[in-house]
């Protein structure tokens, strides 16, 4: 469900109409709806209510701050995967109690600042990595709760980019190889193993990958134990899918995976773990772009908007498929192929799609852009990144203005030697 519906013909944001705020902030821009964020948090929080994990919302989904600030009142932690990101949630009032720290190449410096702000746990993707953050640790003079993650190598049905749990992908420690490296940090110094993880992918629309990686989870668990090794967390990991296209079978419910969870993971006393992203977000937010041409080719009408690859990139890195509206359909349709300005044929939306008939100046939303859509933006073409937009009821705010292209040609510096003058040639 989400929370941008058609009123007197015009596409609304909760109580904001969309035209409007166009007109106010400019194009393009992404807009999020806070009560499709709460709404969303809730059910999934309710729906894993019998098993109480910590909730840690996948900051990569969408770091913005306003965003993570908004589930940090709700009580959500973070899963993190860089400084970058641990330092968003710490800004937005994420507990560092709540904080874990993930991610297959964490460095020194970001392992040393993860315990100097005293997260709940650091999740450990290689034996080499144990005696990184070994050392890091001593040399501070901490202890570090770390948990294993396992690479299950079960296929978890995804797209292939975004396939975590196979034995082919980077993540994870091999399941046969989990025993000695539990027990090797156990006994580095600086280290304190607390358990174990798995994370397969992301939108993910069948639970039996996910059931067979907890099954798997769940030995671990007794065979650690019957070693003489203590496990007192599971990290379950996230990627529950969500409906990008009308009519295409309805991926499993919160409540569908709370059963399982409940199932699943019934007498193993640990304390669990979820990372939900795009299940939080994904739904939340829009991308609103204005129409710029429409141009007749000599085998297509191409609808060029003034949103490109550079904002969106999903389309063009995966063929994802958004949903296209119009903000204030006609009542007509065409079929187009929906582009963006930038100088690559992969700046392509849409290809022979059916729409609401559009023409110049007409604003058009990309559904279902909350989740890896502006985290993934670029200034390629040395286009400025976008703003994005939190409404509320009938507020909204600018959470993120839109750059300039003096800020951006700010960020950089002309060499001296290219400054001081040429000398005429001889």
């Amino acid at each position: 469900m989400d929370h941008f519906a058609y009123r007197g013909g015009r596409l609304f944001a909760e109580d904001v109409d969309l035209k409007s705020l166009a007109d106010a902030v400019g194009t393009p821009f992404y807009c999020y709806a806070t009560a499709t964020i709460e709404r969303h948090f809730e059910v999934f929080r309710s729906a894993l209510a019998a098993s109480d994990p910590l909730i840690a919302y996948a900051v990569k989904a969408n770091p913005n701050l306003s965003v993570v600030a908004t589930l940090a009142r709700l009580g959500a932690g973070a899963d993190v995967v860089s400084e970058g990101e641990m330092r968003r949630a710490l800004a937005a009032g994420v507990p560092p109690s709540r904080i874990v720290f993930a991610g297959v190449g964490k460095t020194r410096a970001e392992i040393a600042a993860a315990l100097a702000a005293d997260i709940h746990q650091i999740n450990v993707e290689s034996e080499s990595e144990l005696h990184v953050v070994s050392e890091v640790a001593t040399t501070l003079g901490m202890t570090a709760a770390v948990v294993l993650r396992v690479n299950p190598g079960v296929d978890a049905k995804t797209h292939a980019k975004i396939s975590t749990g196979l034995a082919e992908n980077k993540f994870g420690i091999a399941i046969d190889r989990i025993p000695a490296a539990y027990a090797l940090a156990a006994s580095l110094p600086g280290l304190r193993p607390v358990g174990v993880g798995a994370h397969i992918g992301s939108q993910l629309t069948d639970l039996a990958p996910l059931e067979a990686t907890f099954a798997t989870l769940g030995d671990l668990v007794g065979m650690l134990r019957a070693a003489g090794l203590p496990v007192s967390r599971v990290d379950l990991g996230g990627g529950l899918g969500i409906p990008y296209r009308a009519g295409d079978p309805a991926p499993p419910t919160p409540a569908d995976y709370g059963a399982l969870v409940a199932r699943a993971t019934a007498g193993w006393n640990v304390q669990l773990q979820c990372e939900p992203g795009r299940l939080i977000v994904g739904n939340a937010g829009v991308l609103v772009s204005r129409v710029v041409t429409v141009k007749t080719g000599g085998a297509r009408t191409f609808v060029v908007v003034d949103a490109a690859m550079n904002d969106l990139l999903r389309p063009s890195l995966y063929g994802a498929w958004h949903d296209i509206r119009a903000v204030a359909p006609p009542g007509e349709t065409m079929t187009a192929t929906i582009v963006g300005p930038v100088c690559e044929t992969g700046d392509t939306f849409a290809e022979d799609r059916l729409l609401d008939a559009v023409g110049p100046g007409d604003l058009v939303a990309f559904m279902t852009a909350g989740a890896y859509g502006a985290t993934m933006a670029s200034t390629y073409n040395s286009r400025p990144l976008v703003p994005e937009v939190l409404v509320r009821g009938s507020d909204y705010s600018v959470v993120r203005p839109r750059e300039s292209i003096a800020a951006q040609l700010a960020r950089e510096r002309i060499a001296p030697w290219l400054v001081a003058p040429v000398a005429p040639p001889i």
